[in-house]
């Protein structure tokens, strides 16, 4: 599918006119976002990429003002050590983002002296920077005639040409649609245009299609089916994989911890110790104590906590010990008190994990429990 015009680099498509018209009015104001006429900084642009990926702009905000703070630049970053970095990042998900954001920092630092190079397929080359990031930093940050696909575009184009195919097949055909209704004189304001349009106009449930610049060529909105775009393939149901978490809580309120292998899934992140994450029923342990980390009395905490990962989900049945203060912790383990679990990179699953176990709370003494 293509879009039938005329348009070029030297005429731009109608729409697009149309787009950018109701953008220098009705732009955002983004932490991330430059001025009106003024181009973004690179490293913003790229922090502001990377954390927004499969999340939203309000968790987003706070994060990206506290990277700021603590890192300036590009080359700040890079000289982070790995772990403050995940630590910083705790409570965003997807931590192979904040792991890819360290490499690629570093790698900018190495290979081009600290500065984003202005050339598309030089960002391609960098560790962790896809298509889509690469092409919102070149259009972003350095106003190249470069076409970013994020979902807010994906709803946009496919309602405003009824694209019929169903995701993620019809991709490459977003791709080449929006490709041709880029603005090539002010392409970094056509990608920002498109990605609020679709956050604030053509949302996925309410689209406000009065208030929308597009609305009369949109052929959704002519036919009425603005919710039946985009088009997406079934999704088979995520496999459930069960682990047990062992809580160890000392008198003192801190709580056993221990730091993830260096590779795989939640790599270099802190957790609760806990048995291998099994695939099924079946593969759980037949003594729930076999994973234990140390020798002690305990007792299975009712309920169970679920957390849902990008392809399974898991469930733990948590176990809590109480110790003494005089217990050391097992080799390779720290007591952690949870005054200072902000500066641990504990995932929201383990955080899940704490709360269950009011782990943020020592246990009562000398009182009976009502």
């Amino acid at each position: 599918m293509h879009v039938t015009s005329s348009a070029s680099a030297s005429s731009p498509h109608p729409y697009s006119t149309a787009l950018l018209a109701w953008y220098d009015v009705h732009r955002r104001t983004l932490p991330w976002r430059a001025p009106a006429g003024q181009r973004a900084e690179p490293y913003h642009v790229f922090l502001s990429e990377i954390m927004l990926q499969q999340t939203t702009v309000k968790a987003v905000i706070p994060y990206f003002g506290a990277f700021l703070m603590r890192w300036p630049t590009v080359s700040h970053l890079a000289a982070a050590p790995l772990e403050e970095v995940l630590s910083a990042w705790a409570g965003l998900g997807y931590y192979a983002r904040a792991r890819n954001l360290h490499k690629c920092a570093q790698a900018v630092v190495e290979r081009h002296g600290g500065a984003f190079p202005a050339d598309e397929a030089a960002l391609l080359e960098l560790p962790g920077i896809g298509p889509y990031t690469a092409a919102a930093i070149a259009a972003i940050a350095f106003d190249l005639p470069a076409s970013p696909v994020d979902g807010n575009v994906e709803r946009v184009v496919t309602r405003l040409f009824a694209v019929e195919e169903a995701l993620p097949k019809a991709k490459p055909a977003i791709r080449g649609i929006a490709a041709e209704l880029t603005d090539h004189a002010r392409p970094g304001d056509h990608v920002q245009a498109m990605m609020d349009l679709g956050a604030t106009i053509c949302t996925p449930k309410s689209p406000a299609c009065a208030l929308c610049p597009l609305s009369t060529p949109c052929r959704a909105r002519a036919e009425g089916t603005m919710l039946r775009y985009p088009l997406k393939m079934k999704k088979a149901p995520k496999p459930e994989r069960r682990a047990l978490a062992y809580l160890v809580v000392r008198a003192d309120g801190a709580v056993l911890l221990r730091t993830r292998p260096q590779k795989g899934l939640l790599a270099h992140m802190t957790e609760v110790p806990s048995s291998p994450w099994s695939a099924s029923e079946g593969d759980m342990p037949a003594d729930p104590l076999a994973f234990a980390p140390l020798a002690a009395t305990w007792r299975q905490l009712p309920g169970v906590v679920r957390h849902v990962f990008t392809h399974f989900a898991l469930e733990f049945t948590v176990w809590r010990a109480d110790l003494p203060m005089d217990v050391p912790p097992p080799e390779g383990m720290r007591f952690v008190l949870p005054r200072d679990f902000d500066a641990e990179a504990l995932p929201s699953l383990m955080r899940k994990v704490l709360a269950h176990g009011r782990a943020d709370k020592p246990p009562l003494r000398g009182r009976k429990s009502a």
